[in-house]
């Protein structure tokens, strides 16, 4: 299967209503090329799955700003007064979850877990309508797993095959969204050739990576 497509054939991809996951803290480690050219192709009504949305003009916030999404699921929004605005103006729905939370709840849905038990959000309205278990005398919140259509990451150094390496903290979570998707998409910034990625630097293996585009300079 040829995995490096070109941007557009990428873009095409991805259809209004599509729940989306996407890589990246405060825009560190973000798809940027994928944001501006799903802005480009006006997308619309897409729930979007992130550590937070992003800043006005950079990340993810940039979708939030030009009303591409119905939906922000995401541990925090403080960054990007528009999502908040939207939200309390009942534009845009908004699910926060705790930080830990949400990647747990990423990672089940990549590791094909039933879900993450956790005690955070007890006695809170967090727990409002989930199912509660207990265990040794404890109870915890069922936090389930949670899946997207789309996860669009980047990728510092990718080869052909799709085994990507990160830069630094560009890791956040990109790795962990990389099995929770229906179809995976890595924007690399540099595109190399298979064998060319020593074995014990790839981070995210390439069986878990559908398609690759070449970043935009």
């Amino acid at each position: 299967m040829q995995k490096v497509i070109s941007m557009q054939e990428a873009i095409e991809k991805i259809f209004d209503g599509a729940v989306v996951m996407f890589g990246g803290f405060m825009g560190n480690g973000s798809a940027h090329n994928m944001i501006d050219a799903l802005i480009e192709k006006k997308i619309r009504d897409i729930t979007i799955i992130c550590n937070d949305s992003g800043l006005p003009d950079y990340g993810v916030g940039k979708l939030v700003v030009g009303r591409h999404c119905k939906k922000v699921i995401a541990s925090h929004i403080g960054l990007n007064k528009e999502t908040g605005r939207q939200m309390t103006a009942n534009e845009l729905e908004v699910d926060l979850i705790p930080q830990g939370t949400l990647v747990e709840q990423i990672r089940a849905a990549g590791y094909g877990l039933g879900g993450v038990l956790t005690r955070t959000g007890m006695g809170t309205l967090v727990e409002e309508g989930k199912e509660k278990i207990t265990v040794d005398g404890v109870e915890y919140l069922l936090e389930k797993p949670m899946k997207a259509d789309f996860a669009v990451l980047h990728g510092s150094v990718v080869d052909t095959n799709g085994n990507i390496t990160y830069k630094g903290s560009t890791n956040n979570f990109n790795n962990v969204m990389a099995a929770a998707a229906d179809v995976t998409i890595v924007e690399a910034e540099s595109l190399v050739e298979i064998g060319q990625i020593p074995p014990e630097n790839v981070a995210t293996p390439g069986v878990f990576v559908d398609y690759i585009v070449m970043k935009q300079a």
